[in-house]
């Protein structure tokens, strides 16, 4: 598939179809991940793959709660959000964040290697690690749109990423920047509108 048409097929699931996800279309799109450019040079990145269920229950359970809308209702007011767009993206993903993670055909947890602090830098080159794994997390989600699966990432809680790390026995200098959430749509999977954007009213040539 042609790159432009992958990137324009990526799109946002939070609704999954009962559906594994075969172990090569998995090593094909983190390959893709791995080719993504780094920083410095080593690619200390490490993928986990949460194939079973019960295993991601393990990892959630207790610290990140099924919600309903009058849930995400409450909090989006309580938030001061008062765009109608924005809005209704949160009502429809808030709801979700539980049962997203579950039944995907596939949970990713990307780790990469985080040599400082990485809620205290000292810099903004001090957040070229974190920047990275991003580059590899992008790529991988284009990657898997070019194979017909989507989804979702999910930034975990602190609780989350301490459960995750006892429970996958990650090193602690290794940090994880997201949950993926991969697989294939629901034959009634929403993707509500994205914002309209005209690019050529985005670009400055010479200044801003």
């Amino acid at each position: 598939m042609d790159v432009y048409e992958a990137i324009g097929r990526r799109k946002t699931i939070r609704d999954f179809a009962q559906r594994a996800v075969d172990r090569e279309s998995i090593k094909k799109i983190l390959e893709a991940g791995m080719a993504a450019p780094t920083n410095d040079h080593l690619r200390n990145w490490e993928y986990i793959v949460v194939e079973e269920k019960e295993e991601r229950r393990k990892i959630i359970e207790g610290v990140l709660n099924p919600l309903t809308k009058d849930d995400a209702e409450r909090m989006i007011n309580e938030s001061g959000l008062n765009k109608p767009l924005q809005k209704e993206m949160y009502l429809d993903a808030i709801p979700k964040q539980y049962s997203m993670i579950i039944n995907a055909g596939v949970l990713l947890l990307p780790c990469y290697y985080e040599p400082g602090d990485l809620l205290h830098p000292r810099n903004i080159s001090s957040l070229n690690c974190f920047a990275s794994i991003w580059c590899s997390i992008e790529n991988i989600l284009i990657a898997a749109a070019a194979e017909g699966l989507f989804g979702v990432t999910r930034i975990p809680s602190m609780e989350e990423v301490v459960r995750a790390r006892n429970i996958l026995s990650i090193p602690e200098k290794y940090e994880i920047p997201c949950f993926l959430a991969l697989g294939y749509p629901a034959g009634d999977a929403e993707r509500l509108a994205q914002k309209k954007v005209n690019t050529g009213e985005k670009i400055h040539y010479g200044r801003w």
